[in-house]
């Protein structure tokens, strides 16, 4: 009886550490900072979209559209340089979505974010 106990609080204790390990998956706040600054009407939305503004799936590389086309504007990985970020934020503007007949800016204006996986 005693080994069972030991079990018991041993599997508990092991439970315990995993569930506290766990982390809450969050955009790069380097990213999604500017992207907050930028489009003030889409807040909510990316509070909730997290990494899917620019992700989809649950690889880091699996980008949407939107994700592609400011990875481009970029043209480094982890750029860390908030006026980079904005300009390239801008650049993506312009560029046509998967929406047809719309750009990624005309989608944010209509308050809708602007990724869409392939």
């Amino acid at each position: 009886m005693r080994k069972f106990g030991t079990w018991v609080v041993s599997a508990a204790a092991l439970a315990m550490v995993i569930v506290s390990a766990a982390q809450d998956v969050q955009a790069r706040p380097g990213y999604t900072n500017p992207f907050k600054e930028a489009y003030p009407n889409l807040n909510e939305k990316v509070g909730e979209a997290k990494c899917n503004v620019c992700h989809f799936g649950s690889k880091k590389t699996d980008r949407n559209d939107y994700g592609v086309a400011l990875s481009e504007a970029l043209g480094a990985k982890n750029v860390k340089d908030a006026a980079k970020i904005t300009e390239a934020l801008k650049a993506v503007e312009s560029k046509p979505s998967s929406t047809e007949g719309k750009t990624f800016g005309e989608l944010i204006k209509a308050g809708e974010l602007p990724g869409k996986a392939p």
